[in-house]
């Protein structure tokens, strides 16, 4: 069993002066932390992995494909692989965890 305490990954992620520490690394997935400030640019662009976002904390749009929704603490949102997506008009300083299916490379 692996356990992973969200303050203490966030501590990490913010030592490594990154928007993104992934945290885990498995053969059929792997997880990160993602954070973005309020007003930050969120600069990512299309994986070749299907994603699982879960918003732990913060207030933001997200726009995947042509669709934009809002996503606030609680939101759980599917990204397809290949599909183009974005966090924008942050508003709330953000905390995703992401899920990849494959893991990452």
């Amino acid at each position: 069993m692996k356990v992973f305490r969200l303050d203490e990954l966030d501590r990490h992620r913010a030592e490594e002066q990154g928007a993104y520490l992934r945290f885990l690394k498995e053969r059929t997935m792997s997880a990160g932390l993602y954070a973005l400030a309020p007003g930050e640019l969120d600069t990512q662009s299309a994986h070749q992995q299907d994603e699982l976002y879960q918003v732990v904390s913060g207030r933001a749009y997200l726009t995947v494909g042509e669709e934009t929704c809002t996503v606030a603490r609680g939101t759980v949102v599917f990204v397809p692989a290949g599909v183009p997506h974005r966090f924008h008009h942050i508003t709330e300083e953000l905390r995703v965890l992401v899920v990849f299916s494959p893991p990452e490379t």
